[in-house]
């Protein structure tokens, strides 16, 4: 079972090979950037490193259907385009480096108190956070606590955009321990990390983005 989604989880070697991944084929910004395939299968990770200024940030939101683009993406035979763009984001969650935070407290922004709750305090935070007035949260704090808000959506796919990149080490490997728990209960994650070691820890798949294109690095 699925903690943090709260359904039936693919969490078997024969659920995984058989559940749908994302596919995103010639994902682009348009004229000018390089089309982006990759695929993301359930209960796996995929980490996505390369310069600064290649596009690496850019593509999570086209994926997500936040911004505009060319190319498509699906999940098994549904396509991104043939439902509504709230529906594919329940879907498919996108968690921007620095998260969006617009209403005090901070339980606002949690569709499930309780297992926000639960997951603050699996992330080394203390449950008065959830109370706190967003503005006066810390950065890394913030940063955690976009994860919890993205997770009890329920999403089959999450694209993080360098989700430890305000934490100390501890909070990372404890960030780390969470997605390895959510990825082998059947979601399927990419990542965005600049941090070699981090990739090394979490990643199934690695693939480098520069301004010549996507190309997967196989060890």
């Amino acid at each position: 079972m699925l903690h943090v989604a709260g359904r039936e989880a693919a969490n078997s070697p024969s659920d995984l090979a058989t559940a749908e991944a994302l596919v995103v084929e010639n994902l682009s910004r348009g004229d000018g950037h390089c089309a982006c395939s990759l695929t993301v299968a359930a209960g796996r990770c995929v980490a996505l490193s390369g310069p600064s200024g290649s596009g690496k940030s850019a593509l999570l939101p086209l994926i997500a259907d936040l911004d505009p683009g060319t190319g498509t993406a699906r999940i098994g035979k549904l396509a991104r385009e043939t439902v509504p763009a709230n529906q594919w984001r329940r879907l498919v969650t996108y968690v921007a480096a620095d998260s969006g935070w617009w209403a005090s407290p901070v339980s606002a922004h949690m569709s499930d108190p309780e297992a926000a709750l639960r997951l603050v305090a699996e992330l080394g935070m203390a449950g008065a956070l959830l109370d706190a007035v967003a503005g006066n949260v810390s950065s890394g704090e913030r940063q955690r606590l976009a994860l919890v808000r993205a997770l009890i959506q329920r999403p089959r796919f999450l694209l993080l955009d360098e989700p430890t990149s305000a934490l100390d080490p501890e909070s990372v490997l404890m960030v780390e321990k969470l997605l390895m728990r959510v990825k082998r209960e059947g979601m399927g994650l990419l990542v965005v990390s600049h941090d070699p070691a981090q990739i090394a820890r979490i990643a199934d798949r690695r693939y480098v983005l520069s301004r010549a294109g996507l190309t997967e690095i196989v060890p």
